[in-house]
């Protein structure tokens, strides 16, 4: 059964964490060449504020792509070929079949009407073009907008140069009225606050900001950065040692353009104004990819002249001086810290200089090896949850420790460990493709016989049989069957029978599949080993029982399994096992149970982002109320997977014969009992929820009204209280909390208080974020 409808999905563009200042001409100008061109890339030097503009057009067009507007960050991304995979990941597709990522892309967005945002280009200008080309005339409702550099080079593209933002004539009269009129000062008015609260553009500074600016190109970045020296200078200060610097600037190469010269004589200044260990702090920091904490930071970057609890400190002097970036979002009680790009290769440049290069790259690597041991060792426990949003936050990282190991000689074998290691991950968080691409990668680079040879082997034979690639799967797992056999090593023979028995179980060789699984479980048992692969070969027999008529056997295998999960706090192996109870008791006619299994099966799967787990389970939600007579809600299930299964690789449920019968037979049924044209009613009904909204309408809940999308750089409204709404108001004014108290007539402490209450309950750091918030407010109010 196929539906094509209209579908909304928002995308997954973050909150802006700063103002946007302006840019009214570009944003204007990138909306009308979307409108017809179907590649849009903006381009221009670094520290232009390419990434903003396009996050803010991406915004402003949002409603005119009902499938959402999609973010796909590649500043982090070093191995090429995983493009196509980054980006399925981006907008929501966990694919489990053997095709390609580029496949399954071509296929998932033929007929949605998408925009993509591909942030980041320069590096993978090539590949990107490449994917455009494949992409764009198989999907007619894709656009795609790009930062880079330069230009992609494809045909069909169109190309907005972004220039800095302009800058005013220092020598021409301001109006006290229009003052942060021009767009350059009041980017480092608003950024000025951030250090200096009470500070404000006036008569008596506005020329020398405005030569400020002039002297650093109306470039974003460069501006954003002097501005932070607010804290200790003055802005003639700033103007002043600007002019130094750019007067030993000129001579430098002429073959270097003025505006990179610009940039980089303002990142140099940053640096040097940095103490020695903040700078060899920078400079260690850039080995990271994406977002790091705390913990990361001082196992990485401790030592060789940096105290460990220096560290904390030297993060802050950073984050003051703009050169770290706090993450707005909160992880837990771990804030989160990043590098812009443009400070990140200017940290590698330095890092490789000192010599101190390859040994921060291999700490990078044995810490995230550690990291992803510790999450394989406490997978399979009540911390799984915990688990797996830590792996899911540093995955950038986690690609950066495997290619470091598999691309530089001597470091393959503990590419071996961590790819293996992320097993968990690759299968129990959605990422089989890429698992096998880095297992693949990993068993292709390291071809000495070893036990972590042999866990890669059995591993990726595991994801590859639930790929459905069964004669890959059976390569891999007799090799790694053979070199067990050869040690004696019974632990890996214990895995390798398990996974032989799956493959059995997926060609459809029952009776062996049961023999084999079977010996896998008793040898589990005798060597006391217990995680998910043993609860999957749980589910493989209760599914073999089931297609063998044995159902009692079916339901006795499931009760013992879960019981196993929730004696350790299990609970993604637990929510399968559930699902092949709530299989069990539907066939043997256990209407109530069954549905009591598939929507707690479901719940779980909803906790961990089980995409193809969700789609089974909706799927068998419609089967089970077409058996109880509930037709009008079958149809409307099946409409509901019919819209999940394309994120999964488009394949109901793996091309299981006796699954794709039950399908066919619900639908006939609810058809006949229905009638064609009530079918379809209700199957549309289902095929146009998010999948958020068919997860609700499985489990029985009350469908939630879509929140109201608040503009970029704004929280959702909170309610204040009539004192903090004034003291909100005058913020937004300006006014420091020394006259906000002497306006209000109460005390300084008293005012501080209403501040920071404010900003906990909506959830902002600054007081600018804040004063932005009350102008839209009043917008809306306005409206």
């Amino acid at each position: 059964m196929s539906g094509t409808s209209s579908r909304q999905h928002d995308g997954n563009l973050p909150a802006e964490a700063t103002s946007f200042v302006d840019r009214r001409r570009e944003i204007s100008e990138a909306k009308r060449l979307l409108s017809t061109a179907r590649l849009l890339t903006l381009t221009g030097v670094g520290g232009v504020g390419k990434t903003r503009l396009a996050l803010r057009v991406a915004s402003g067009v949002r409603r005119a792509f009902t499938d959402g507007v999609w973010l796909v960050e590649l500043a982090a991304l070093q191995d090429r070929t995983l493009l196509e995979q980054t980006v399925a990941d981006a907008v929501g597709v966990r694919d489990r079949s053997a095709r390609s990522p580029l496949e399954v892309l071509v296929g998932y967005l033929r007929d949605r009407q998408l925009l993509l945002v591909l942030d980041n280009c320069e590096h993978l200008a090539d590949r990107c073009a490449g994917l455009a080309t494949h992409l764009l005339p198989a999907a007619p409702g894709l656009r795609i907008l790009a930062t880079s550099r330069h230009a992609l080079s494809t045909p069909g593209e169109h190309i907005l140069a972004v220039p800095p933002l302009p800058v005013p004539d220092p020598e021409l009269p301001s109006h006290p009225e229009k003052l942060v009129g021009n767009e350059a000062i009041r980017l480092f008015a608003e950024r000025a606050t951030l250090v200096r609260p009470d500070f404000a553009v006036t008569s008596d500074n506005h020329g020398t900001l405005a030569r400020i600016c002039r002297r650093l190109d109306g470039l974003p970045l460069a501006i954003e950065l002097a501005a932070a020296r607010l804290r200790e200078l003055t802005p003639e200060q700033i103007l002043h040692r600007l002019d130094d610097r750019f007067r030993l600037l000129r001579g430098g190469s002429q073959a270097v353009l003025p505006r990179h010269q610009t940039l980089r004589a303002v990142v140099d200044w940053s640096f040097e104004l940095c103490s020695p260990p903040e700078q060899t702090l920078w400079a260690r920091v850039s080995v990271f990819a994406g977002g790091f904490d705390l913990d990361a930071v001082e196992a990485l970057c401790a030592g060789d002249g940096i105290d460990r609890d220096q560290v904390l400190e030297l993060v802050t002097g950073l984050v003051d001086k703009s050169i770290l970036t706090r993450e707005d979002q909160h992880h837990g009680s771990q804030a989160r810290y990043r590098l812009l790009d443009t400070l990140r290769h200017y940290g590698q440049d330095v890092l490789r200089a000192t010599g101190e290069e390859a040994v921060l790259r291999r700490r990078h690597r044995d810490y995230y090896l550690g990291l992803a041991e510790r999450g394989e060792a406490e997978w399979f426990g009540p911390t799984q949850q915990e688990v797996s949003a830590r792996t899911r936050r540093e995955h950038p990282n986690l690609r950066a420790a495997l290619e470091f190991s598999l691309s530089t000689p001597g470091e393959s074998h503990k590419g071996l460990r961590l790819a293996a290691a992320l097993y968990f991950y690759w299968q129990g968080c959605g990422f089989m493709a890429e698992g096998r691409h880095w297992l693949d990668r990993a068993l292709a680079r390291d071809t000495e016989p070893s036990k972590a040879r042999a866990n890669v082997l059995w591993t990726n034979a595991h994801l590859a049989v639930m790929q459905g690639d069964v004669p890959a799967a059976m390569a891999l797992v007799e090799e790694c069957r053979a070199w067990a056999q050869a040690r004696g090593a019974v632990t890996t023979l214990a895995y390798a029978i398990c996974v032989r028995g799956l493959v059995s179980w997926f060609s459809g060789d029952l009776p062996r599949s049961q023999a084999l699984l079977e010996d896998a479980l008793a040898r589990f048992e005798a060597l006391g080993e217990l995680n998910s692969t043993m609860i999957k070969a749980y589910l493989a027999l209760i599914v073999v029982a089931v297609f063998q008529g044995d159902l009692a056997r079916a339901v006795a295998l499931g009760q013992h399994a879960r019981a196993l999960c929730e004696r350790h706090g299990e609970q993604w192996a637990r929510a399968y096992t559930l699902h092949g109870l709530s299989f069990a008791e539907w066939v043997r006619g256990e209407v109530a149970q069954a549905t009591r299994h598939a929507k707690e099966s479901l719940r779980g799967m909803r906790v961990f982002s089980d995409t193809h787990g969700t789609a089974v389970l909706v799927e068998r939600l419609a089967w089970i109320a077409g058996t109880a007579g509930e037709f009008e809600r079958a149809a409307v299930l099946l409409g509901a997977a019919d819209q999940i299964w394309p994120l999964v690789g488009g394949q109901p449920l793996m091309g299981f014969p006796h699954y794709v019968a039950a399908h066919e037979a619900c639908e006939r049924q609810a058809r006949r009992v229905l009638g064609d044209r009530a079918f379809q009613a209700a199957f549309r009904r289902g095929n146009v929820l998010g999948l958020d909204q068919a997860i609700a309408y499985a489990l029985g809940e009350p469908p939630q009204p879509a929140p109201a999308s608040p503009a970029i750089g704004t929280k959702p409204l909170t309610p204040l209280t009539r004192r903090e709404q004034q003291v909100a108001e005058l913020v937004a004014a300006g006014l420091s909390n020394k006259d906000i108290a002497a306006r209000l007539v109460i005390a300084q402490r008293t005012a501080e208080g209403h501040v920071e209450r404010i900003l906990t309950k909506l959830g902002f750091p600054t007081r600018t974020q804040l004063a932005v918030w009350v102008t839209e407010q009043r917008k809306t109010q306005e409206r």
